[in-house]
């Protein structure tokens, strides 16, 4: 992370939060760590002892170094990772998939999850991912080859190139995402991911009130249509 916290704390603590809620809710939590591909899974079960297991494992996760070793570079696998997902849950649920999406060729496989479960993306992003600051050279590492690469970032143009290219990322995945009916929460690792969250499901419950009143209404409507159609052949 560019701050005090980075992306990986982030998402910890929104896993965290989310093993805790259902702790209050009484409803079945499970967990799917994943890294080149699924690495630890979880399956959803209730309980106390079950969700603290859950944590202790996310917390585990986020204590680990950010730092590579060379044995531990790995591609990230969105997409086999969500598959794994997909055929181990065979029971609908609220699919919560955290992840920076710094990937490519995951959504087809988000939209057949999406089939089965409720799929939300969740975009843990770095600040200095969308807004570069001139800070001279700097000395950029590939977690996942180790390739190195020096940018001179008191370049007015390469911060607007490197601007762009994070609009245009962004934009790409909503536009992804709305076109297959999948909710996107994000998240900047910056601040406090319990307002956004907090936002994020009261969202939810707003729209399923709507849908709830417009699907009562449409069936009040196809009800007072076929009592109508009744009298007139009574007639």
């Amino acid at each position: 992370g560019s701050r005090d916290r980075s992306k990986r704390e982030a998402a910890v603590e929104l896993s965290a939060l989310l093993a805790f809620s259902a702790i209050n809710n009484d409803d079945k939590i499970g967990l799917l760590l994943f890294h080149g591909a699924a690495e630890e899974y979880i399956p959803p079960r209730k309980g106390q002892r079950h969700a603290l297991r859950v944590v202790r494992e996310v917390l585990a996760r986020g204590n680990e170094s950010d730092a590579p070793t060379a044995g531990s570079r790995r591609r990230t696998d969105l997409a086999a990772a969500i598959e794994h997902c997909r055929k181990v849950m065979h029971r609908r649920a609220v699919l919560f998939v955290v992840s920076d999406f710094l990937d490519a060729g995951y959504l087809p496989a988000l939209r057949r999850a999406n089939r089965r479960h409720d799929v939300v993306a969740v975009l843990v992003n770095d600040p200095r991912e969308l807004e570069p600051v001139d800070v001279g050279l700097l000395c950029l590492e590939d977690a996942e080859t180790g390739r190195t690469v020096v940018v001179d970032t008191s370049s007015a143009v390469w911060r607007e190139e490197a601007r762009a290219l994070a609009r245009r990322r962004l934009e790409t995945l909503e536009r992804g995402l709305r076109s297959s009916g999948i909710d996107l929460l994000q998240l900047d690792a910056a601040r406090s991911v319990v307002e956004p969250l907090v936002a994020f499901f009261r969202m939810r419950q707003t729209v399923r009130t709507v849908r709830r009143r417009r699907s009562r209404r449409a069936r009040e409507q196809a009800a007072g249509g076929s009592l109508r159609n009744e009298r007139r052949v009574r007639r």
